[in-house]
């Protein structure tokens, strides 16, 4: 007999919410006082790129000099800026403003939505007396979101990497949800749209998995890439989705 599923976790960018607008429109609206008009495709190519890069050189917002999320993400503002074409002359003037203002704005609902089945998704895994969590590879100012978009009353725990000093798909961060809740791998199921960092991190510690691939444009509400594969394995279009999965899961 298969365990019950009795918590669902959840990633956060893509998932359970995503931007107000897209990232790169954000970053040139940010960007038109200070650098003048940079182009949207080049911003978003050099944000994607940049963002890459930092994640891998300073994993968990964390570098020589310790944790701070506003130097990292100023790094990443810096060269999404410069690879877009920006004067490194103008951007090393303004660089410190943009990035308040650009830290300012992905702290809030200004930045941010919840996508449309967020809310009822999560009221009714806790109808059915399913705890709900949130497991995201980001830092603190996601709490201030979550609050902004009043949903943290359905999350707990609530884990970011910054404070958990891992990232997905480290086992770690897996193993401190497993822990918070006293639940075994198997009773737990995880949802993201990252195949590394949500459905291979979790599965890969017991957990059940489900990858979400919303319609839409190729990575504009989720990560995904061109040339992924996910053929066979456990994927939802919606969150709806997902409370299907699991009533069918805890009747069988």
């Amino acid at each position: 007999m298969l365990s019950h599923i009795r918590l669902v976790s959840f990633d956060a960018f893509g998932t359970i919410l995503r931007p107000r607008t897209p990232i790169f429109t954000q970053y040139q609206q940010a960007f038109a006082p200070y650098l003048g008009e940079l182009p949207e495709d080049a911003i978003k190519e050099s944000f994607k790129t940049a963002l890459k890069q930092v994640q891998k050189e300073k994993p968990a917002f964390a570098d020589e000099k310790g944790t701070n999320p506003e130097r990292w993400w100023g790094e990443v503002i810096k060269r999404t800026a410069l690879g877009a074409g920006a004067d490194p002359t103008k951007l090393e003037e303004h660089h410190s403003i943009l990035t308040q203002r650009l830290m300012h704005r992905f702290s809030s609902s200004e930045g941010y939505e919840l996508f449309d089945d967020t809310m009822p998704t999560l009221r009714t895994l806790n109808d059915m007396g399913i705890q709900t969590a949130l497991l995201s590879n980001s830092d603190s100012r996601m709490r201030l979101v979550l609050d902004s978009l009043g949903v943290t009353s359905f999350l707990k725990p609530i884990l970011v990497s910054e404070e958990t000093g891992v990232e997905k798909p480290a086992r770690e961060m897996f193993r401190l949800l497993l822990d918070h809740a006293a639940l075994a791998p198997e009773e737990c199921l995880h949802v993201g749209d990252e195949l590394e960092c949500d459905y291979y991190g979790a599965r890969d510690l017991g957990m059940s998995t489900i990858i979400l691939r919303r319609p839409g444009t190729l990575g504009d509400s989720e990560r995904k890439e061109a040339t992924e594969d996910i053929s066979g394995l456990n994927v939802a279009s919606g969150l709806e989705q997902v409370v299907t999965w699991v009533r069918r899961h805890n009747e069988e």
